[in-house]
């Protein structure tokens, strides 16, 4: 069972992880969510937008959930990214993956947000008391999606 979306407005986390769970024939889930966080001080973050190319983000989010299909046994996987503007504390992205095996739903967990974080169809701008200002993936993102290269 594949749930791939693109949320336009703010979801609920812990409603859509059980909804999963019920639906899993597996020994175990494997969950991450990302939340907006506030840095401290001068560069506090108040606001944060999330823009996307629409004729690809949600075709290419299921072919990114595809492929990890392909590699690990998955008895499930879902995926739910916002886009628009978020403030501190408002979910991004969950990421869940459900496995016959611990190690399948750890790694293709891993796997979607090494990709969704560093090689996705979004753009990221954070608003600080300085004002709007785009962010690009870190050296540490890339080093991260490096460790893909072999899974089709």
């Amino acid at each position: 069972m594949r749930d791939v979306r693109l949320a336009h407005a703010a979801f609920d986390p812990a409603d859509e992880l059980e909804r999963f769970g019920q639906r899993q024939d597996a020994g175990g889930i494997v969950s991450f969510l990302g939340k907006v966080r506030a840095e401290g001080g001068d560069n506090s973050v108040t606001a944060l937008e999330l823009r996307h190319y629409a004729p690809l983000t949600l075709s290419g989010m299921d072919q990114l959930a595809m492929r990890a299909e392909r590699h690990w046994r998955l008895t499930g996987l879902l995926v739910i990214h916002r886009e628009g503007i978020m403030h501190p504390g408002d979910p991004i992205v969950l990421v869940a993956c459900g496995a016959r095996h611990r190690r399948d739903a750890f790694e293709a967990c891993d796997f979607l947000m090494d990709h969704l974080k560093s090689e996705s169809w979004f753009w990221k701008r954070e608003k600080t008391a300085q004002g709007w200002h785009w962010v690009e993936p870190r050296d540490q993102d890339r080093d991260d999606l490096s460790r893909w290269a072999d899974v089709g």
